[in-house]
């Protein structure tokens, strides 16, 4: 079963931000805890690792402005 990445909250009056590096590329496998992008904000950098191992695709791209809870991508199940 596939699972959502979105985009964290990371402060009460933090509604967006930019999605800065992606550190996987889409179609890469990605373990459990690998860090797979960053969110840059006027306030706050903040890293997003991978709740579980999968497929990384990828819904957003480098530099685009995302919502908090955005989903900017989908872990697949790996073969």
């Amino acid at each position: 079963m596939s699972v959502e990445i979105t985009v964290p909250a990371v402060g009460e009056s933090i509604n967006s931000g930019v999605l800065s590096v992606w550190h996987k590329k889409d179609g890469e496998t990605v373990a459990a805890g690998e860090l797979l992008f960053t969110l840059e904000t006027d306030k706050v950098s903040t890293e997003v690792n991978a709740p579980e191992a999968g497929v990384l695709r990828t819904k957003a791209a480098e530099g685009d402005e995302v919502k908090i809870g955005q989903v900017v991508a989908v872990l697949e199940p790996a073969d």
